[in-house]
């Protein structure tokens, strides 16, 4: 009998042994990693969120404890058909416990409604839609990161109450970005701003040369980006040959990640304001992180998305862990009971709703004099406490929350 085998062996029956295991169906814990790893999302989200899932799964030792855990990844192509189909087949086929990550809400809004349905476990970490914990909120999803609400009222009531009071939108036109326009929207109202136009284009557009026409003649004061990853850097890089700047009028970037900073470079994103839940280079936790994920991800620097990720892995296993069980609303239920600490977002908790609560901060671009070292993009102008940079409980049209 070779070595290999004997391990095995001795593997599987300290996995029969362990009570840790004695309710996880099937004897594995099996997460998914959903999302873009080819198209305007891969470099924000894509395999640095599987990255960051296995780092999780080995911070948390998994192995030691007799918790075996299994890593899938798929691909989405942004097309909440292709993204249900893959949910389901993970659900049913492949014996999937969890997806992860998923950007783009069209196809997260229809992964939620299939979580739902199979009681399976769902954690959103790349998708904004605040609908995810309002009307559309579900007792098996848990929204970590960031969303459209914390994004305008961490960006927008900067902008407006710092005199930016007229916005022309330009929108990716699914779920997230009519989401983003709407949240924001009404922050500008609110603070007594005017929009004074806006226009939708589709996801992944290269050119936006029709759009920043229409941006320009509204004369508007502030060029409302509600849209993500591609679509901002391809709209930014445009915007500069087109004038916005000098003509007076500036971006403001609604979603906007490090990854995003990166394509553009610190001289086209330099002033650039909005707000992220997550920098890289906070604290000596946050920057040990970096250095290991960059290591595995091509040298690219962890996005706020798969921070997000590697956080919420390692609650969902401590849940897992806490029950001896992997059932989907069970687990997400213990999620919600149970406060989180981890190395990068700190102390926090998961409300009624699914809202993951933590601070968020709003950050400014550097100059680049300002930079001193690769990937030193950020200054934080402001930490907004958890409480502030989320949607109040007692607004949530959630209708797990009880009123």
């Amino acid at each position: 009998m070779t070595i290999a085998r004997i391990v095995a062996l001795i593997g599987l029956v300290s996995l029969a042994a362990s009570p840790a295991r004695a309710q996880v169906s099937d004897g594995v814990v099996k997460i998914g990693v959903l999302n873009d790893q080819s198209s305007l999302y891969a470099d924000l989200a894509g395999q640095g969120s599987v990255v960051a899932a296995r780092m999780a799964v080995e911070d948390f030792g998994a192995a030691a404890k007799g918790l075996k855990v299994e890593i899938v990844f798929a691909d989405h192509q942004n097309k909440a058909d292709v993204g249900s189909q893959i949910a389901r087949q993970w659900y049913d086929a492949e014996k999937v416990d969890l997806i992860l990550d998923v950007p783009n809400s069209g196809v997260a809004l229809a992964v939620n409604q299939v979580t739902r349905e199979k009681a399976r476990a769902f954690i959103v970490s790349s998708a904004a839609s605040s609908d995810l914990t309002g009307k559309a909120c579900s007792p098996n999803t848990v929204h970590w990161t960031y969303d459209t609400w914390a994004l305008a009222n961490g960006t927008g009531n900067a902008l407006v109450k710092g005199g930016a009071d007229t916005w022309f939108f330009i929108t990716a036109d699914y779920a997230f970005g009519l989401a983003l326009e709407r949240d924001v929207e009404a922050v500008v109202t609110k603070n007594g701003g005017k929009v004074l136009g806006k226009v939708r284009h589709p996801l992944n557009t290269q050119d936006f040369s029709s759009f920043l026409l229409q941006a320009q003649a509204s004369k508007a004061k502030i060029i409302g980006l509600a849209n993500a990853g591609g679509d901002t850097t391809n709209a930014i890089k445009q915007g500069a040959e087109f004038g916005i700047f000098k003509g007076g009028q500036n971006f403001a970037g609604l979603l906007v990640f490090l990854t995003d900073v990166h394509a553009l470079g610190l001289e086209k994103a330099q002033g650039l304001i909005f707000t992220s839940t997550f920098y890289w280079d906070m604290n000596d936790q946050t920057r040990a992180f970096a250095k290991r994920f960059s290591e595995r991800n091509r040298g690219i620097h962890p996005t706020m998305i798969h921070a997000g990720v590697y956080a919420s892995v390692l609650h969902y296993l401590k849940a897992v862990e806490a029950l001896k069980s992997d059932d989907g609303t069970a687990v997400i239920a213990k999620m919600k009971a149970t406060p989180t600490d981890d190395p990068l977002f700190g102390k926090g908790t998961i409300r009624a709703d699914g809202r993951k609560i933590h601070p968020a901060y709003l950050v400014e671009v550097k100059k680049p004099s300002e930079s001193k070292k690769p990937w030193d993009y950020y200054k934080i102008l402001k930490t907004i406490p958890g409480k502030d940079a989320f949607k109040p409980l007692a607004d949530s049209l959630c209708p797990l929350v009880k009123k």
